[in-house]
């Protein structure tokens, strides 16, 4: 039991719409006696009579965290919010890296991470199951990774075969660097291999559509947009008059390990 009476929950919103937000999360923020956030975030939470709400920029997660984590310290009820899941390319890893070098009254917060429905989960459903074998996730933005990493997890993930969910695949301060992915996995992948756009899925003016690699790059993405890859045991289902399903077999008939 921690000594400190403040509590800190990173909750994780889902894709957007309530009915995607779990019973724990929306629990969560209802007992929180102040809200931190992203303010796109934010404004998915319901205005409380009582509580505050703390907004800051996408980019600021560290001040943002050693906020949260001082509100908390102090003995207040304290929810930092996520879209998705927080522990997915998001809050949780900020908090957590806040706490490791932080002062030691961060250390005996009582903390909970609230989970919820990451991106490439939403996508995946809308469109089958192409998440049904092997897979991972990738963030494509190196604001804090090198790009040369980046190429070398793309290399080693389609080389083994895995279904590949590409997160932040661009931004305005960076244009080219879904391209590039894209053309470093033809290296390793058939031209015909399915890849699944997912923007904004759960929200308002959702759009899901599917294409191939070949042409992948020519598809508009943004911040909004998740990116699943498929393999080339990937398959593609087309039915009359009906979205078509992609999916991802759950047996593999062959290792393949591409150069």
């Amino acid at each position: 039991m921690s000594d400190v009476s403040g509590h800190l929950a990173v909750i994780g919103l889902g894709p957007g719409d309530a009915r995607y937000l779990t019973a724990e999360a929306a629990a969560a923020l209802a007992d929180a006696q102040a809200l931190y956030g992203y303010a796109a975030y934010l404004d998915r939470v319901p205005v409380r009579d009582g509580q505050s709400r703390h907004a800051s920029d996408n980019r600021e997660e560290s001040a943002r965290a050693a906020a949260a984590l001082d509100h908390a310290a102090s003995g207040a009820r304290v929810a930092v919010v996520s879209g998705g899941d927080p522990g997915v390319f998001a809050m949780a890893a900020a908090l957590c890296e806040a706490i490791e070098t932080g002062p030691e009254r961060w250390r005996r917060l009582d903390v909970a991470i609230v989970p919820g429905i990451t991106a490439m989960l939403a996508v995946a459903a809308r469109i089958g199951a192409p998440l049904g074998h092997d897979f991972c996730a990738l963030s494509l933005s190196d604001n804090l990774k090198p790009w040369e990493l980046i190429e070398r997890r793309l290399d080693a993930a389609a080389g083994a075969g895995f279904v590949i969910a590409l997160y932040n695949p661009v931004s305005r301060a960076r244009p080219w660097q879904f391209g590039a992915a894209i053309e470093r996995l033809r290296l390793h992948l058939p031209d015909a291999t399915p890849v699944v756009f997912g923007r904004a899925v759960g929200r308002a003016g959702e759009t899901v559509s599917v294409t191939t690699l070949d042409i992948a790059r020519k598809n508009p993405a943004d911040m909004a947009t998740l990116v699943i890859v498929g393999t080339r045991e990937t398959r593609l289902i087309v039915r009359p008059g009906l979205p078509p399903l992609v999916y991802t077999p759950r047996a593999a008939t062959a290792v393949e390990v591409s150069a």
